[in-house]
């Protein structure tokens, strides 16, 4: 049984066996949590299938809450409707747990003019900058203020407006697209994200009766000032999620297909496990890894899609450990995005580090032993190595990872991992 995300605990991984069977996939976490952002645009109801049971789809409820939008769910179904008087303030205690909560920004805009959002938390892994989103919003028409640890964003209508971004930021691409809807005449973003749930985004708010073209390309428009009602939208696959048990699959000498995703949501990290000796098939909306040999060293470098995914590093890194030879893993994303090295070295990968480059030498043995999830997909990554590693590892710090992965318990159980969550001291 999954547990309740707030009583989190740790999850016991008893390694040495291989992963075999099928994962159906759940909505996408980086797409859920904007769609909901979304439904401030308009006062007619929204239905989200495909939502995922995970923390920070739980967050983002509580922020629509505080906003003054009700929230009803109904399994993997939310039901929501901004109909109601809304407040334009994002509350510090929500905000400073998920930096995703930044993306009511632009629609609070769009829809009263004003909005007040406490500086973003989240990740423990670098600076994110808003910026971006604040040169935007300010390009369209908007006064942004900060003071006191609060952006405040105000405006009169906006107006359409080329917004060229110095760096295809995914969180103000979503914001400004969002905003844009309501801005007068045509937004033009240039090198906007490219995403898949950018797309799924767009896809969203054309059902609300937005007109959007070229997402998915790094030039999106908008043309401002549709009416917009409400939608009924399944959330598109977590590409994400489905790359961590392709991971965990070929890791363990494995069997894995993931079920509900187009594979070219993934393309060129399926093209790393090909390269690696990972047997990959794609068809239709399941992928499917097998590995019964050795593995090759890589080279991989993230960057923005249709780049290597930066969420995709970490596990990649653990899947590198079992490599014949040295791979080098350079990150640039995020800048703290080897905290999890040092984790992953208790266990006895003999990872070094220098600037934001990792080097990755194998094959390793690693032993199990207790570790600490430094960030979700750092979480990910320990349990990854606990799958491979030799004994028991106790990964603690499970609230990060309950924040992405919806019942990661059952679907690694399911694909016959010896895994148990256990309760910390003093939780019931």
């Amino acid at each position: 049984m999954e547990g309740n995300p707030e009583h989190a605990g740790r999850l016991l991984v008893r390694g040495g066996g291989r992963l075999l069977g099928d994962v159906a996939l759940s909505g996408a976490k980086n797409s859920a949590l904007k769609l909901m952002a979304a439904t401030l645009l308009t006062s007619g109801p929204c239905r989200i299938r495909r939502t995922p049971r995970i923390s920070d789809v739980d967050t983002m409820t509580e922020m629509l809450r505080a906003l003054g939008v009700d929230v009803a769910r109904d399994g993997d179904e939310l039901f929501v409707s901004a109909a109601g008087h809304l407040n334009d303030c994002a509350p510090y205690e929500l905000v400073r747990t998920m930096r995703a909560s930044i993306v009511v920004m632009g629609p609070l805009v769009a829809r009263l003019g004003e909005a007040m959002i406490a500086m973003p938390g989240g990740c423990n892994i670098g600076p994110r900058r808003i910026d971006f989103h604040l040169r935007g919003l300010e390009k369209l028409g908007a006064a942004v203020e900060i003071e006191h640890g609060f952006i405040k964003v105000r405006c009169g209508q906006l107006r359409g407006a080329v917004v060229s971004l110095d760096y295809p930021s995914v969180g103000a691409t979503e914001n400004l697209v969002m905003a844009a809807t309501a801005a007068e005449g045509e937004t033009v973003i240039e090198n906007a994200a490219r995403e898949p749930e950018i797309a799924d985004l767009c896809a969203y708010l054309r059902g609300m009766g937005a007109e959007i073209e070229g997402e998915g390309t790094s030039t999106v428009r908008v043309a401002g000032g549709r009416p917009l009602h409400g939608v009924d939208h399944t959330v598109v696959a977590d590409r994400i999620e489905a790359g961590t048990y392709l991971i965990m699959g070929a890791a363990t000498a494995g069997d894995v297909a993931v079920h509900g995703l187009d594979a070219e949501h993934l393309e060129l990290f399926l093209t790393k496990l090909g390269d690696m000796g990972v047997e990959v098939a794609a068809h239709d909306d399941v992928i499917r890894v097998r590995r019964d040999g050795p593995l090759a060293p890589v080279d991989v470098s993230t960057l923005p899609h249709p780049g290597f995914a930066t969420d995709l590093q970490a596990q990649m890194m653990v899947l590198l450990l079992l490599a014949e030879g040295t791979s080098i893993l350079t990150e640039n994303v995020f800048e703290n995005r080897f905290v999890v090295v040092d984790e992953l070295n208790r266990l006895g990968a003999g990872i070094t580090t220098s600037g934001h480059h990792a080097v990755v030498s194998g094959p390793r043995g690693l032993t199990g032993t207790v570790v600490e999830a430094p960030d979700l997909r750092g979480g990910a990554a320990l349990v990854t190595a606990g799958l491979v590693a030799d004994g028991v590892t106790e990964v603690r710090g499970m609230h990060h990872v309950d924040r992405g992965y919806e019942d990661l318990v059952g679907k690694l159980g399911r694909l016959g991992a010896d895994v148990e969550r256990v309760a910390d001291q003093g939780e019931r």
